[in-house]
């Protein structure tokens, strides 16, 4: 019976949708303030919040994601055939690092419309 093989890749997933979920719950109030710092203006740009009711929604999701990566890089046990590539040190390492970028940026992106009135 063979053991479970664990990749790279099957400890990304939770990154991933974890940014895209903070976009989705930030994408209210960045959009118009990137718009803006651009240089683009206009009145068509407050129907840019329309995603603004489901804001909660996409936080919840973008914690649920990152508590999911962490738990899996952090207290899950690691099977690895000897010899891949989830068994080098230093892969767990470089994916530790990159869920604690993408943790600060998603939460940035959270708190953008608390700093955003600073902006306009």
């Amino acid at each position: 019976m063979s053991e479970p093989k664990e990749t790279i890749r099957s400890g990304n997933g939770f990154l991933v949708a974890g940014i895209l979920a903070a976009i989705g719950a930030s994408v209210c109030c960045v959009g118009p303030l990137a718009l803006l710092a651009l240089g683009v203006s206009g009145a068509w740009i407050s129907s840019l919040t329309a995603l603004e009711p489901y804001r909660p929604i996409f936080i919840g999701l973008t914690l649920l994601f990152l508590a999911g990566a962490f738990h899996r890089l952090y207290l899950a046990r690691r099977v690895c055939m000897p010899g891949s590539a989830c068994a080098n040190p230093r892969t767990l390492k470089r994916q530790r690092l990159a869920f604690w970028i993408a943790a600060v940026l998603a939460l940035g992106l959270i708190a953008v419309p608390w700093f955003a009135p600073l902006f306009y």
